[in-house]
């Protein structure tokens, strides 16, 4: 077994040399235009000390799983083939379906040949269909927080019973871990195999690094779509967050997946809307059209139409359905 640690802009500026861990897994990115501008000190300083290395694209399910995939994958392009790949399951994200998350690690795999893990927690492993992914022999990160707080790693740590997946790669055990070097909590995992399974799962090659022109994520943003979401602070309550929008902690609750409102972490996104408002102009698709011929009668292009309605494959579209223009 392995021990080690995830990070994001969260822990920016920690040494992950000097952190005790065998691994460390990075987030690089998120939805269509998030780049994690500490990304590539964090991950160049881990691999000198000659530690495992990963890096995870955060998932908004506000597009589709092959646009994100893409980004991702044009982004993180020169640690291909020496860091594990993962896409990060949670909040709005979780509301898409299986199917996109299915659509991002299909697509991860084909332009780069590696099969990237899927990180979520147990509740929505056992939430949603996943035989397809598991079908697809898609490793599983899963997360199970047996204790709020941790002086040092817990391999043993106890496992979320899970379905689908026979059984997890790694288990994520608490974000309340606490090691030399950083005097800030941490997210703590174990991954179950060693340094030549990591290297399986990671492709077993070596790349070029490339270098990300970050692009900083706002505490409260509006996406594509115009959804606003609003970036965890220490300190946040999910009804405090609920009563600065004028909504309710349980519809946060119900649009962004959180089986327990009281547990919310510092850089979680949260979905406040859900709902996607616009100019609201509407298409309801003839007989014989085609997603080009109508971005070419709204004077729009094929790839906003496919993002914008979540549409996987634009050559499949159906008489009677009704597509956002705007």
């Amino acid at each position: 077994m392995l021990n080690g640690i995830d990070i994001s802009a969260w822990q920016q500026g920690i040494d992950t040399a000097a952190v005790p861990s065998d691994f460390v897994i990075i987030k690089a990115t998120e939805g269509l235009n998030y780049v994690n501008g500490d990304c590539d000190r964090a991950y160049q300083q881990a691999k000198a000390a000659g530690k495992k290395l990963g890096v995870y694209h955060f998932a908004d399910g506000n597009s589709s799983g092959t646009a994100e995939a893409d980004f991702f994958v044009d982004n993180v392009a020169g640690y291909i083939g020496e860091a594990v790949l993962v896409l990060d399951w949670e909040t709005h994200a979780v509301t898409r379906g299986s199917g996109y998350a299915k659509a991002f690690l299909d697509r991860v795999q084909a332009r780069t040949g590696i099969k990237p893990m899927i990180y979520m927690s147990g509740s929505v492993v056992n939430e949603w269909d996943w035989s397809a992914v598991v079908a697809g022999d898609y490793g599983l990160w899963v997360a199970y927080y047996s204790t709020d707080s941790c002086d040092g790693y817990w391999p043993d740590a106890p496992m979320y019973p899970i379905s689908d997946w026979a059984g997890a790669s790694m288990l994520q055990y608490t974000s309340g871990g606490y090691l030399p070097g950083w005097s800030d909590r941490l997210d703590l995992n174990v991954f179950y195999g060693d340094h030549a399974a990591w290297d399986a799962y990671a492709g077993g090659g070596t790349g070029v690094t490339p270098q990300p022109q970050p692009v900083p994520a706002p505490e409260a943003q509006e996406n594509a779509q115009n959804t606003t979401t609003h970036i965890v602070q220490s300190g946040d309550t999910l009804s405090a967050i609920a009563d600065r929008y004028g909504t309710t902690y349980q519809h946060l609750a119900s649009i962004n997946g959180i089986a327990d409102p009281d547990l919310i972490y510092p850089g979680d996104i949260i979905v406040i809307d859900g709902v996607a408002s616009g100019s609201g102009q509407t298409y309801t698709i003839q007989s014989g059209d085609t997603l080009s011929s109508i971005a070419g009668k709204f004077g729009t292009s094929v790839a906003h139409l496919a993002a914008l309605n979540g549409i996987e494959n634009p050559d499949l579209i159906y008489t009677g359905d009704t597509i956002r223009i705007n």
